[in-house]
């Protein structure tokens, strides 16, 4: 929806705004808290139903698909549309999706308690990014808001044109979770900044003054970036905010933009949720440094497809396979986990260790999986109950998870069974131990909340029937006064039917006459003197007589004072509980990583996966014997593994036919090291891993219209980050470099590239292409080696072996791959015929097949044939040579005709274009600026100079 559109409906609707000082007392109060939500669509509770005025209702009328109605006073006609208190969510979810905020407007106080008008108040703004409702969250995700923030004063760097460039200039990044109090902080330049909200994902975004402007790789699912009060970005302000979350918040942070980030990100959530104060149950804000975990951005993620795939199979991803967790609290920290995978050698072990030990203890591990299937959500239970919204069920909720500790820990303490060995009292590793004493049982909260609430108490808090039976005598003493009066009440009907031989008469209650006695009009004159008449009926009548009243009063009296104390009990339980959110959030924290760590151990179990050895030694390489690529084998009926030797530094230039598996090759590899990192067990025989610091990817063709960008642009645009931002501790993949555009530029922008991995950036790489001359790169650089994929081609038909050996490929097999897809019959058969021609010339050395020629025919005109696959500098000083030879024989001012001037002109050009290829430094070059040069030399080499 267009901003302009949006803004009519979100703050004061203009329909309201237009009669503002005729409103009734009801729609004043709508447009005070409209006016003072401007960014948001306010939904007002009016008795069961939340609604919207004049464009507002429009629009919800709209979008929520629901009747617009009017309501109509003195004052004039509103259009009005409205959704049901009690099922909300999916209007709200609506609203969401359609990319409005939307303010709750409450009622804040008992409609018949009030006198005059209900006091109302916004409760919560929902956003996309600070959601804390169930029902419009998936369970075991994460949910961020982030926020970002340009150091003040930060020193720019000049670019190339002289012009100030701001991307060096410290950035300040912050993202919490507003459903569980997770809270990140970091910093660095714009590239790493984006590169981490990538990684993070957050759903929405809010940028300070001067911040530099952040967009979503995928802008359909990305996060929604807007702008929020620029006062909260101000240190002094930021600093406030923080100080009831941290002590002394100006020295705990690395850049002040981080603290501007922190101290406005929180300040949003709090708005978010009511503006009541700092959120309690945020406890835990964490600094990081980004080069403390592998650095997956995008791209990588994307083509990696760790968590989306974006082909047929939409459910296989690298998470899909791992997340075999029993609990929310498990997924979101595997997703974590995954997200952020180790750079450090003890911790990965560490992990390792309690993996193995948990694959090994088959009894405890399944023994562990199935108590923590019982366990809650604790992160978000926690988060409601510190915000005051939970209900009786989440603390019987969160009762359940607590009395699954005891028996975890019984778990993870006894020997589990014959296969756990004699010295198995205690979990063997350390990472297992450490999670086992962190089993905080929280014996006072758990008796507490048993004592207090009810096993299975009602949704609503105020209803009563909440607070069990024996925890306050004040509250029993009122319920024993309440159950008497009722019982009474029930004996009442049979004791006047025996007083007054009306064998019709009953007894009955409503909210308006409360307790009757009905009587029909056929016995009117049995009715005894002490009845009171209360209502006609068109048959009956109805009375009560004195005692009747009194014992009504009584009731109702002990019933409402019950239920006031009821929720005045609760309310204490609740907060006590709350007390405990530290402890509640450390075993939250506990639970998770136990629960990852058996995902992970029963993956390993269930795929025949191995232990990878981690290796320190910087010179280490990548070693894998029988690996294969966890999401597709189990896709396939049957997988070909293969080895893998990539030594540190080394580029290994993959060569073979298209389907033949050098993407699935080059992509479990790279997924051996994320797995490896993350802690998990690798698919393969063995494994010897180094600790890659950064992972990057060119694997696959996109393109951003959009975003004004072609297939080949965005290759080049992934390319580019690739060649600035590697180093000797990355591991580099790049799948069919420069296929995007004309094969002389591609070729020579593919070579350049793997040239400048090699020479320059010293990057473990693994380079596929169709560029065959690629491979003379083996000869010419030191630690590049050729593998390809075989197949075989038998009368015509070609089988792929999906084997890697040695060496360099023949071909392609771009016909046969083409008839496989099922190429009409004719294009096939032509293409062999050219194929066949193209074969023939070089042989030959003669002329390539013609595209217009019969190639059964005579001798038909044909274009010049390319050469064979060369290096750059011999292609371009080949042409150079061609150009010299097509002057005229005599040379230059012979007869001095036209064609030898064009001769002399081709010789001049020749020799320049020989000078400046010599001077020119590919490999110092980025991506963009070999193109331009190269395209450039092309075109003056066409054009004779």
């Amino acid at each position: 929806m267009p901003t302009a559109d949006r803004e009519v409906v979100t703050g004061l609707p203009p329909g309201i705004a237009a009669a503002r000082g005729e409103l009734t007392p009801m729609l004043s109060q709508y447009a005070d808290l409209c006016a003072a939500h401007e960014d948001a669509l306010v939904l007002f509770q009016v008795g069961d139903f939340y609604e919207a005025f004049c464009e507002a209702a429009e629009v919800v009328a709209r979008v929520c698909e629901v009747t617009l109605t009017e309501r109509s006073d003195s004052t004039g006609d509103y259009p009005m549309a409205g959704v049901p208190l009690d099922n909300a969510a999916p209007y709200l979810e609506s609203l969401l999706d359609a990319g409005y905020r939307v303010a709750v407007g409450d009622q804040v106080e008992d409609a018949e308690r009030a006198s005059g008008l209900v006091d109302r108040a916004v409760t919560e703004v929902i956003t996309p990014g600070t959601v804390v409702e169930d029902d419009l969250l998936e369970a075991g995700t994460t949910n961020y808001v982030a926020a970002v923030a340009a150091e003040e004063n930060g020193t720019d760097r000049v670019g190339d044109d002289g012009s100030a460039a701001a991307d060096s200039a410290p950035v300040g990044l912050a993202a919490v979770d507003v459903s569980t109090g997770e809270c990140l902080v970091t910093s660095g330049d714009r590239d790493a900044v984006a590169g981490e909200l990538d990684r993070i994902a957050p759903a929405e975004l809010i940028a300070g003054p001067d911040a530099p402007a952040f967009e979503p790789v995928d802008a359909e699912n990305g996060w929604s970036t807007h702008e929020y009060d620029a006062d909260v970005f101000e240190r002094r302000t930021a600093t406030e905010r923080l100080e009831p979350y941290l002590p002394a918040p100006d020295r705990r942070f690395e850049a002040d933009a981080e603290l501007r980030a922190a101290g406005a990100v929180l300040a949003y959530a709090e708005y978010t949720q009511g503006d009541d104060g700092p959120l309690s149950y945020v406890t835990r804000i964490r600094r990081y440094d980004p080069r403390d975990r592998l650095r997956l951005d995008a791209a990588a993620q994307r083509s990696l497809e760790l968590f989306e795939n974006r082909g047929l199979g939409a459910s296989d991803t690298l998470f899909d396979v791992l997340d075999e967790t029993s609990c929310a609290l498990g997924r979101r920290c595997l997703e974590r986990w995954l997200r952020r995978p180790l750079v450090d050698a003890d911790a990965i072990r560490s992990r390792h260790d309690a993996v193995g030990e948990l694959a090994d203890r088959t009894l405890i591990r399944e023994g562990v999986a199935d108590a923590l299937a019982a366990a809650y959500d604790l992160e978000r239970l926690v988060g409601r109950i510190s915000r005051g919204r939970a209900d009786a069920r989440d603390l019987r909720s969160l009762h359940a998870t607590l009395a699954v500790v005891p028996e975890l820990k019984s778990l993870l303490a006894e020997a589990g069974g014959a296969d756990a060995g004699d010295d198995a009292d205690r979990p063997r590793t350390d990472r297992l131990r450490d999670l086992r004493d962190r089993l905080d049982e929280l014996v006072e909260v758990r008796e507490l909340i048993d004592e207090a609430i009810a096993v299975n108490p009602p949704p609503e808090i105020t209803d009563g029937g909440v607070i069990r039976e024996g925890f306050d005598d004040d509250l029993d003493a009122l319920r024993a006064t309440e159950r008497e009066g009722r019982e009474w009440v029930a004996d009442l009907e049979a004791s006047e039917r025996d007083r007054t031989g009306i064998d019709s008469l009953s007894v009955g209650h409503n909210q308006v006459h409360g307790y009757y006695i009905e009587v029909t009009d056929a016995n009117l004159d049995r009715v005894p003197d002490d009845y009171r008449r209360r209502q006609t009926l068109k048959n009956s009548e109805r009375y009560y007589t004195p005692e009747l009243k009194e014992r009504e009063e009584e009731i109702v009296g002990a019933s409402e004072r019950a239920d006031a104390l009821e929720y005045e009990l609760f309310a204490d339980v609740r907060e006590r509980v709350a007390g405990e959110t530290e402890r509640i959030q450390g075993l939250a924290d506990a639970l998770a990583e136990l629960d990852a760590c058996c995902s992970l151990a029963a993956v390993a179990v269930e795929g025949d996966y191995v232990r990878p050895e981690i290796v320190d030694d910087p010179d280490a390489g990548v070693e894998i014997e029988g690996g294969r690529h966890p999401v597709v084998e189990r896709a396939e009926a049957s997988f070909v593994p293969n080895d893998v030797d990539l030594p540190r530094g080394s580029v290994a230039v993959i060569t073979g036919p298209n389907m033949s598996g050098k993407s699935t090759y080059m992509r479990a590899v790279a997924l051996a090291t994320v797995l490896a990192q993350t802690g998990s067990f690798v698919p393969a025989q063995a494994a010897a891993l180094p600790v890659f610091d950064r992972l990057f990817t060119r694997v696959g063709a996109s393109d951003d219209i959009a975003g004004g960008q072609s297939t080949f642009m965005r290759e080049m645009s992934e390319l580019t980050e690739i060649l600035h931002d590697a180093g000797p501790d990355s591991l580099v993949l790049l799948d069919e470099v420069g296929r995007g555009t004309a094969t002389t530029d591609g070729r020579a922008i593919a070579r350049a590239a793997a040239e400048f991995v090699h020479d320059e950036l010293g990057a473990t790489a693994l380079f596929a292409t169709h560029y065959h001359g690629l491979t003379d790169l083996a000869n010419e650089r030191e630690r590049v080696f050729n593998l390809h994929f075989t197949a075989t081609r038998e009368d015509g038909d070609v089988t792929f072996l999906h084997r890697v050996v040695p060496g360099a490929s023949s071909s392609s097999y771009g016909v046969e791959v083409a008839e496989l897809a099922g190429v009409p019959a004719p294009v096939v058969e032509r293409s062999r015929s050219l194929v066949a021609g193209d074969e023939a010339a070089d042989a030959t050395g003669g002329e390539a097949v013609s595209g217009k020629a019969d190639p059964d025919g005579p001798d038909a005109p044909t274009d010049e044939d390319e050469p064979d696959d060369v290096s750059l500098r011999e292609f371009l000083a080949e042409e150079g040579a061609r150009d010299y030879a097509g002057g005229d024989a005599e040379g230059p001012g012979a007869d001095g005709d036209a064609s030898a001037t064009d001769a002399g002109a081709g010789v001049d050009a020749g020799s320049d274009l020989d000078a400046e290829l010599r001077d020119l430094d590919l490999a110092r070059m980025t991506p963009i600026e070999a193109l331009n040069a190269l395209h450039d030399l092309q075109s003056r080499l066409d054009d004779g100079g």
